[in-house]
């Protein structure tokens, strides 16, 4: 059973109930429960965002249910950032975050194909042999 990344703008949107995607993406959250992968990179922009929306209280809470076993948190490695930057030299067109890149780089890492995310750049992105292969992104 593999395991699927989960971005920033998915954790965003579960934790607002108000977001348009809420439903959506809790669903496939809860679809995907015990096999949810997120990175450290990503608790922290999860942590930012929600913290600059709404307030540390939110920002916190989120991130302590995250930690607490919603999903396993993989630490980004100095070869990560390597291949970060590979990456946003391999797309110069486009503006990627390095949240994004690290997260590429880790789902390549670890043999990931699906993401949990709203954000458009993990459909734009393409990975393997000549940047062919897509991500599947739900929901």
């Amino acid at each position: 059973m593999e395991l699927s990344f989960v971005d920033t703008s998915a954790w965003v949107s579960m934790a607002d109930s108000s977001e348009a995607t809420h439903v959506r993406v809790a669903d496939a959250l809860r679809e995907r429960r015990g096999r949810l992968l997120t990175s450290d990179h990503v608790l922290q922009e999860t942590w930012t965002f929600m913290r600059c929306r709404h307030d540390a209280t939110a920002a916190e809470a989120l991130v302590n249910a995250i930690r607490g076993g919603i999903a396993r948190i993989e630490v980004s490695l100095l070869a990560d950032l390597e291949v970060a930057a590979a990456i946003g030299a391999a797309f110069g067109d486009q503006d990627f975050s390095l949240s994004d890149r690290t997260s590429w780089a880790i789902m390549e890492r670890l043999g990931l194909s699906e993401a949990v995310s709203l954000d458009r750049d993990f459909r734009i992105y393409r990975y393997g042999p000549g940047r062919r292969r897509a991500l599947q992104v739900v929901p």
